[in-house]
């Protein structure tokens, strides 16, 4: 078992990875047991281990996740080589403080009567793990990684590559 200080460093560590990616693909499993995943904007990412989205409440996720409250969330950005998977329980919530903390007026898009809106949910991702994957983003280093990997027969070298517990 982790202790805190690990814990911390853990989501420290995958915060940093994430913070800049905005979009991720939230898998969820759908009643007839299939995986479904789409984009969705993270709104906040919490140091405790959090992560917030908005949705409709009465939408099909909503409703897959109250079925199966296990999802994964999917984060890339090639442009620097750097892939991150989070696993987490999700919940499905009305809770108008959090909803009036994370409102943004884009959202309106998504829900007309603003922070109102019948429909409005949040959806709560706590992680229970994390596995990333950030390797060197220089198309020289990678080139050269190739080159020297068909010249000596030696693995180049991929990067970093971590499991996180939480």
């Amino acid at each position: 078992m982790h202790n805190d200080a690990n814990r911390k460093e853990n989501l420290e560590k995958l915060f940093d990875l994430i913070k800049d990616i905005k979009v991720a693909m939230l898998t969820t499993m759908d009643d007839d047991d299939c995986l479904r995943s789409r984009p969705m904007r993270a709104m906040e990412v919490n140091p405790d281990g959090v992560i917030w989205f908005f949705t409709g409440y009465e939408s099909h996720k909503s409703h897959e996740i109250r079925h199966d409250s296990h999802v994964n969330l999917s984060y890339s950005k090639p442009s620097d080589e750097l892939y991150v998977s989070v696993s987490g329980k999700a919940q499905v919530l009305r809770d108008q403080q959090k909803i009036d903390e994370l409102w943004n007026p884009a959202m309106t898009t998504w829900f007309p009567d603003g922070k109102k809106d019948p429909n409005i949910g949040l959806i709560k991702v706590t992680i229970d793990k994390a596995e990333y994957w950030d390797a060197p983003n220089s198309a020289v280093i990678h080139l050269y990684g190739m080159v020297k990997a068909a010249l000596t027969g030696e693995r180049p070298d991929a990067g970093e590559n971590e499991k996180i517990n939480l």
